[in-house]
């Protein structure tokens, strides 16, 4: 189910279903993003409440979802933040309600684990994209704006270039050649491994799969992969995208863990044994040039040149 675009002078409800945000200056960034975009804010009213998400109640943070998605007024649904905590949310969320209100609703890491549940329960189209503290470089600006505000499909994403535009800034790197296509899934691979086993896991049955990660180290990242590998959650996928993972390369290793493999052998060892195209590099998620991915749409992806094509709009 495609949501309604967004356009400038529309109101967009802020909520924090993850890690609460105390401090009014990080509020008043929030609106200045939103009324780059032409968009006015409503913050729910819960959203101000304490520290951390747990001294806000489960029902407090699942209020001001379900209110934004009741408000006729909103147009869509933006998280303040990522943080910990949203999946605590997921079997008291009114799936029926977000299907009758359908909207644009954004935001990523953590925010993951609802990204998936909606998708699946509600078969509404998401967003994995910057939250409205990620900050918004032009290319992320322009991404946004292309997957929310335009009903056309997005086309081929293919990362920043440099200033000079010879050298890519962030290069792609393939791991298994090759050309797929399907519905596009993904989000954060802590958050997708923490819901294995439940109602919301993820379904990746011919869909192409992108994941990504930040500050995790070379084994947990083999570990997590591995999990996903025996679950039958890669080789099942018509193709794997795995995005920059900040933080996650050998630098700054715990001593014990010396002689672990680097990202990148994690990477080859695991996604580059399957029997569908993968590449590594696009960026989405955690990094300054984000892309907005709608969680749900056809796609097409080309491992040689490292690139993704989103054929079907994610709004109309």
């Amino acid at each position: 189910m495609h949501p309604k675009a967004l356009k400038r002078g529309d109101t967009v409800g802020i909520i924090a279903p993850a890690t609460a945000v105390t401090d009014p200056d990080q509020l008043d960034k929030a609106v200045e993003a939103l009324n780059y975009f032409g968009l006015n804010a409503k913050f729910g009213k819960n959203v101000l409440k304490g520290e951390g998400y747990k001294t806000r109640t489960v029902d407090e943070r699942l209020d001001d979802l379900h209110s934004m998605f009741k408000d006729k007024d909103i147009a869509g649904v933006f998280c303040l933040r990522g943080g910990y905590g949203s999946p605590q949310l997921l079997d008291k969320i009114d799936y029926e309600l977000i299907k009758n209100n359908p909207k644009v609703f954004i935001g990523y890491s953590d925010i993951t684990a609802m990204h998936l549940a909606i998708n699946k329960l509600s078969k509404l189209i998401t967003f994995h994209g910057p939250v409205l503290l990620s900050g918004f470089s032009n290319y992320t600006a322009d991404y946004f704006s292309k997957a929310l505000f335009k009903t056309n499909p997005i086309g081929k994403v293919v990362n920043s270039e440099s200033k000079n535009g010879i050298r890519l800034v962030h290069p792609t790197r393939t791991i298994k050649p090759g050309k797929a296509s399907g519905k596009l899934i993904g989000g954060n691979l802590s958050l997708i491994c923490s819901l294995m086993g439940t109602p919301y896991e993820i379904d990746t049955t011919n869909k192409i799969l992108f994941i990504e990660d930040v500050g995790e180290e070379p084994f947990r990242i083999d570990r997590m992969l591995t999990q996903l590998r025996l679950a039958g959650k890669l080789n099942t996928a018509s193709g794997v995208i795995f995005g920059e993972c900040q933080g996650c390369n050998s630098d700054g290793l715990n001593p014990s863990h010396v002689w672990d493999y680097s990202l990148g052998e994690v990477l080859d060892n695991i996604l580059g044994n399957l029997n569908i195209p993968v590449f590594y590099g696009l960026t989405f998620g955690h990094t300054n040039d984000q892309i907005t991915l709608p969680l749900g749409v056809d796609a097409e992806l080309d491992a040689e040149s490292g690139t993704l094509n989103i054929i079907e709009a994610g709004v109309n």
